[in-house]
């Protein structure tokens, strides 16, 4: 245990702070320009109506910057609505798994849609495949599902996966894949894939309140397919009626547009600076410096065990027994370095350490010079 030292007392050197203490997972850092184009929106797009060329016209900006971003093929669309990627899961179970679905679960968000899908009265229960958190199984072709449910990053272990898509599996089968805290930060092939959905308060530095999704021609089919049948679903759960909105480059209801404003703004900056392989080799520099400065620490140690699993945008590091992680946040919350802390369900003495394409890679390196001089100073 620690010493007497209390945690808050502990004071920093200022020439070793990071320029920006802010290394939450979601909501994550955002960056000044984004609320500076915030600002500059403020008599011509807020508080204007969202079914007008303004609005409309910052819709069709994100969805045509999310194209670009992802390099999305033709024939792919990016649809949206509000609520969350906790309302996609929801959205769906009515519009877009057809009968069954497999899913992968290795952690407590990777896990909520397969609860949602095992609730729905009108699907049957779903295949799962799980490990405990830290590892993450692999997806088997079933001719039995049309649904393959993969998370490309789950947030609360900082695993991360390879996307692809199960050997065998047929071309009536679909790969749904949560990105919510992927997307932005880690690569994927869209031939692998064909949901990619995602809210944009992670890498995209964003509010939460907004699902996107995007689609592959097939599933846009599925989804044209499902909604010209006799299921049953509320409007503002309707697929359809959010791919038809998407189209008009609005939603079915009003939209935060402040999301849409940070979204846009954070979208632009990313494929300025040189696109997704800019940003994602931004998160791997990070995570490399996270990493490697755990390894070479004998009381912190990488959670995950295979480095081929870690995640490059989600970071979870173990401490020993001696050092309460609860100490060492308390500690650099007090010097304004803040949101280190462990997912709250998983229950381990662990730093968590978001790392995506906002959050400067020197900030990440100041913030191990910072838990060393932390640690130190509680005599451990």
């Amino acid at each position: 245990m620690l010493g007497p030292v209390d945690p808050t007392d502990v004071r920093l050197p200022a020439d070793v702070l990071p320029s920006d203490g802010r290394f939450g997972c979601g909501p994550s850092k955002v960056r000044p320009e984004q609320l500076d184009a915030l600002v500059a929106a403020g008599t011509t797009v807020m508080g204007t109506s969202h079914r007008k060329a303004p609005v409309k016209q910052l819709v069709g900006s994100v969805r045509a910057g999310i194209a670009d971003l992802f390099g999305l093929p033709d024939g792919w669309e990016v649809v949206l609505g509000n609520g969350g990627t906790t309302v996609f899961w929801d959205v769906a179970t009515f519009g877009l798994v057809e009968r069954r679905s497999q899913h992968l679960v290795f952690g407590e968000f990777s896990s909520k849609f397969a609860d949602a899908c095992a609730a729905a009265p009108h699907l049957d229960d779903p295949s799962v495949r799980s490990t405990d958190p830290g590892d993450h199984p692999d997806a088997v072709a079933d001719p039995d599902v049309d649904v393959y449910a993969l998370t490309h990053n789950e947030t609360s272990t900082g695993v991360a996966m390879d996307l692809r898509r199960p050997a065998g599996a047929s071309d009536g089968q679909l790969v749904a894949v949560d990105a919510t805290s992927a997307a932005g930060g880690l690569p994927w092939r869209p031939d692998e894939v064909d949901v990619y959905y995602f809210a944009p308060q992670k890498c995209f530095a964003s509010d939460g309140g907004l699902w996107l999704a995007a689609c592959s021609p097939a599933a846009v089919e599925r989804i044209e397919r499902l909604t010209a049948s006799d299921r049953w679903r509320p409007a503002s759960l309707d697929l359809g009626v959010a791919l038809a909105n998407s189209r008009q480059d609005q939603t079915y209801n009003t939209p935060a547009v402040a999301t849409l404003l940070l979204l846009d703004a954070q979208l632009r900056w990313m494929n300025d600076q040189g696109g997704i392989d800019w940003c994602v080799e931004r998160s791997r520099t990070s995570a490399a410096t996270l990493y490697g400065w755990a390894e070479a620490r004998d009381w912190a140690t990488p959670f995950v065990a295979d480095p081929g699993k870690r995640s490059a945008v989600v970071g979870t590091i173990d401490l020993a027994e001696a050092i309460p992680a609860e100490g060492v946040n308390a500690a650099l919350r007090a010097n304004g370095i803040v949101d280190t802390d462990s997912y709250r369900k998983l229950g381990r003495n662990q730093l968590r350490i978001g790392m995506f394409p906002a959050i400067e890679p020197s900030d990440v390196e100041a913030l191990t010079r910072c838990i060393d001089i932390v640690v130190e100073a509680f005599g451990a």
